[in-house]
């Protein structure tokens, strides 16, 4: 459908694509992020990173003079079409679909839904609006495909997961990304003006994998809120406030629950640990915070059932999402916390427990080599086999002081991630998607 339109767009009698801000970045900014609202809270259903990616990248914008205004498909029929999320950045709620109930598989059939109520916000205004589309994920893509071209504005793109990566790393038992996902895909590849990747690796997998030209990918590593995740008032208190014991070896898992980020591993690796080590039983506490998504949904118990038959049901304590500032917590409390996804674009949870002075084990795979410094901030594991994590936890058992040394220094290393700068590296985004819009639209009318 979105070819047709845009063969459409460029017979019918609308004025030319604007050619106004060739040097300097955009003014106003349509953020699009359908599947997920910024509003929801992280680690529930589809919320996680991206919601937080959205919100914190929106707020910073904003306070670099580019108002963003964040088109997100309607959940509830209480919701106000438009919110505020913080001055300069609005949320504005879009009725694509029943609220309720709608899986983000059925998604891509609401997307001429969703499209109209963009374009119904977008009549109101006078022609110009809105300089540049941001779109996030690829379903996002396809209306910001539309919108940019009817707009006459730049696309910039940031993928966030790619189905060809996710299926070449699938969890047992984790279902495939459809067909069509990766068609659309590599059709928002091709119309972006500029496409934003998390890592070099991820830009070199938009290259590898969607033929993506390289002069168009651009890597801006995510940020960090330095401000609510920082060591603050150390291990010890958090512990005391989360009712947690002050001797414990705590293994945390933060995070959706779905066979991609791969809890299972942990608790598995837990149980090898237990039956080595006996005596670690009176001393370790392995919370698993957050809430079924994805696949994950279709198994909602799953994880209870397995710590029960790994015999391990009396040491894991399960604890629903839980707001920002309790977040940060639950990491300052841990041990460490454990990653063994089997893809992760960056893992920004790691970055967020490094600053809060927490060491990181993590699977090597995506982005996770770059947020955690192996050795250093945490350890990096290749491949998902439990006893591998269970010969680091038990050098974080043996050795209490690792926690201590690693977490001070992942502390460090997250200071270079502040959201501060990747807002003004997405601004110098922007501002190339701006100026190569314009070379191409002259091109095109000269």
């Amino acid at each position: 459908m979105s070819q047709y339109v845009s063969r459409l767009g460029r017979r019918s009698t609308a004025a030319p694509p604007r050619l106004r801000l060739p040097h300097r970045r955009p003014r106003r900014v349509a953020m699009l992020s359908v599947h997920t609202s910024p509003l929801h809270q992280p680690g529930t259903g589809d919320a996680g990173g991206m919601n937080v990616y959205i919100v914190e990248l929106a707020q910073r914008l904003a306070a670099i003079n580019i108002e963003v205004e964040i088109f997100t498909r309607a959940t509830t029929a209480a919701l106000p079409p438009v919110v505020e999320l913080t001055p300069g950045v609005l949320v504005r709620h879009v009725d694509a679909g029943p609220y309720e109930g709608l899986a983000k598989e059925d998604l891509p059939a609401q997307l001429c839904a969703f499209t109209h109520g963009v374009m119904q916000a977008w009549a109101g205004h006078r022609p110009g609006y809105y300089d540049l589309v941001h779109s996030h994920y690829w379903l996002s893509g396809h209306v910001g495909w539309l919108a940019a071209q009817r707009w006459g504005a730049p696309l910039v793109h940031a993928m966030h997961t790619m189905a060809k990566v996710k299926n070449a790393s699938l969890a047992e038992g984790d279902t495939p990304e459809p067909a069509a996902r990766v068609i659309g895909e590599t059709q928002i590849v091709s119309a972006a003006d500029r496409l934003i990747a998390n890592t070099e690796d991820e830009a070199g997998e938009l290259v590898r994998h969607y033929a993506a030209e390289p002069g168009k990918v651009a890597v801006v590593h995510p940020g960090v809120n330095l401000e609510r995740f920082r060591p603050a008032d150390g291990r010890a208190a958090a512990r005391a406030r989360l009712g947690l014991p002050q001797d414990a070896l705590i293994p945390l898992f933060a995070g959706r629950i779905q066979p991609l980020k791969a809890p299972d591993v942990l608790l598995r690796a837990v149980a090898v640990l237990l039956d080595e080590r006996p005596e670690l039983r009176s001393r370790i506490v392995v919370p698993v915070v957050g809430g079924p998504s994805g696949s994950g949904l279709t198994k909602p118990e799953g994880l209870q059932k397995l710590a029960a038959r790994l015999g391990i049901a009396d040491v894991v304590r399960f604890r629903p999402p839980v707001e920002q500032e309790r977040l940060a917590d639950w990491f300052r409390a841990a041990s460490v916390l454990v990653m063994p996804s089997y893809n992760e674009s960056f893992g920004l949870v790691a970055i967020e427990a490094q600053a809060a002075g927490t060491p990181v084990l993590a699977a090597a795979v995506g982005g996770l080599p770059v947020a955690v410094r192996d050795g250093r901030t945490g350890f990096l594991v290749q491949g998902h086999e439990p006893a591998a994590y269970a010969r680091v936890l038990r050098e974080f058992a043996d050795r209490p002081e690792l926690s201590t040394r690693m977490g001070a220094a992942a502390a460090r290393h997250a200071q270079s991630f502040g959201w501060d700068t990747a807002a003004s590296a997405t601004a110098g985004v922007y501002t190339a998607a701006v100026q190569a819009h314009r070379r191409r639209a002259r091109t095109y009318h000269g």
